[in-house]
């Protein structure tokens, strides 16, 4: 599988998608908003997209819930994050089952539209960060660490592989990266004793099928942001935590990604740092330089941790099914009940 991770333009493929979709650097592929219209059309335009690209490709989709949940209109609703402590009366156990629950309702409903992947869960701390705020799980590294984990029992329960982002963590400074670059000034052995510790935790215990590193710079670690360090990525994510799954990379045309260089320069700075997947979105401009000048490769390390996270057809429903499945019942109830 290719290192490029790419978007399509419309509700449906045009020529240029198509031809882009075969190149052999590209291996995925990432949904917004703008490419959905109904269940029945995303179900199609991920049928379209397969055929077309005549090779194994990852489908993913950034539906985490809250405010980041890309199709409404006849999906259910799923709660934030952050929003499940509340709703459980802050009883650890009735939230981690809300956790569970919520995971399988959004597993099960974008994999019936031939979806692998949520980018899901959030593992950042809810503190200062805008961006973050509600997408985490609470403002406790302990309690992110339990949450995260019923999370992805569910998603493991019904055939999702989980994302864990935005490594080491994002919730802990202020700026925005998709407008900013942030830089968290605070010392390594605070950055270790709170953020990471969930990620932490969750690589030990064999939750975490795949990580998404965060366009933060955090000074005293290293001066490169995360997702083009060796020194996070290798030493620390690799070599300390023992992480083996697939790192992806955050959006390149993301503003917090501009201090690698232009798109071809990110790109090569993220591969060479270890990233297995390189993440080109809403820019197809730049995607278009990446794969026509990058000196980027494909790698088969990488090729076979990221084919690990493709869903089987044995695990899912068809979206015309889903609703007489009893795991996608349950978790409708739960949730209804403590809305």
């Amino acid at each position: 599988m290719g290192p490029v991770m790419l978007d399509v333009q419309g509700t449906s493929l045009s020529q240029e998608d198509k031809e882009i979709i075969q190149h052999p650097l590209v291996g995925g592929l990432i949904y917004f908003t703008r490419n959905y219209h109904s269940p029945e059309q995303i179900a199609q335009l991920s049928q379209q997209i397969r055929i077309a690209a005549k090779k194994p490709l990852l489908i993913a989709v950034d539906h985490e819930g809250g405010r980041v949940q890309r199709f409404r209109e006849g999906f259910s609703l799923i709660p934030a994050m952050g929003q499940l402590w509340q709703m459980a009366d802050k009883n650890l156990t009735v939230a981690k089952e809300l956790a569970k629950q919520s995971a399988i309702l959004m597993a099960l409903e974008v994999q019936a539209v031939g979806i692998d992947i949520s980018f899901a869960p959030v593992l950042d701390i809810n503190n200062i960060s805008d961006v973050i705020g509600d997408r985490a799980f609470h403002q406790q590294p302990d309690h992110v660490t339990e949450l995260a984990d019923a999370f992805v029992s569910g998603l493991h329960q019904v055939g999702m592989k989980a994302t864990g982002k935005h490594f080491p963590g994002h919730g802990s400074v202020k700026a925005d990266s998709h407008i900013d670059l942030p830089i968290d000034e605070r010392s390594s052995a605070d950055i270790f004793q709170q953020d990471l510790l969930p990620f932490k935790q969750l690589i030990a215990r064999g939750k975490v099928d795949a990580l998404m590193p965060a366009h933060v710079i955090f000074p005293d670690v290293d001066s490169q942001a995360v997702g083009f360090s060796h020194y996070w990525l290798q030493n620390i994510l690799r070599q300390q935590l023992g992480f083996n799954g697939v790192i992806f990379s955050d959006d390149l045309s993301m503003q917090g990604a501009a201090s690698a260089g232009g798109f071809v320069e990110r790109a090569e700075a993220a591969q060479s740092a270890g990233c297995d997947m390189l993440l080109l979105c809403n820019n197809r401009e730049g995607c278009i330089d990446v794969l026509d000048h990058a000196n980027i490769s494909v790698s088969l390390t990488s090729g076979q941790r990221l084919s690990k996270l493709l869903k089987t057809a044995a695990n899912t429903n068809a979206w015309s099914t889903l609703k007489q499945d009893s795991a996608w019942k349950k978790a409708t109830d739960t949730l209804n009940h403590y809305r």
